[in-house]
């Protein structure tokens, strides 16, 4: 059983950074890929990123590569996603998700979600 506990979310103008975390318990965190998913209001969840076990192989939507970078430490059973140059579009929910199958994940078949964090861009 993997728990999921995001956190950094908050409100931030546009252009902005913030550094969201998702705090995993267990001890089989290093086992899992990672991911990041993101739901706007009225709109389905989409994937936003995701990482491998040992943090050597990132998957990225093509959409937001080159602003938000993935990154993990598996010592902390921590996740992290960076995202700089921010755009209102950005605003939603924004989820943590843990599977041990990186295509299940990244169409968002994951074993685990966090609950979300919100993120608001303001123009």
């Amino acid at each position: 059983q993997v728990q999921l506990v995001e956190s950094g979310g908050g409100l931030v103008q546009a252009g902005g950074s913030l550094r969201l975390s998702c705090a995993a318990s267990g001890r089989t965190f290093n086992s899992y890929t990672m991911g990041w998913f993101r739901q706007a209001p009225g709109k389905e969840r989409e994937f936003v990123v995701a990482i491998n076990w040992s943090g050597t192989i990132t998957y990225y939507s093509d959409s937001l590569k080159g602003r938000f970078t993935i990154s993990r430490d598996n010592a902390k059973n921590t996740v992290y996603l960076q995202m700089n140059s921010l755009k209102p579009e950005d605003t939603a929910v924004y989820y943590c998700t843990a599977d041990r199958s990186p295509s299940g994940l990244r169409v968002g078949r994951s074993e685990f979600w966090g609950q979300g964090t919100q993120v608001t861009v303001s123009s």
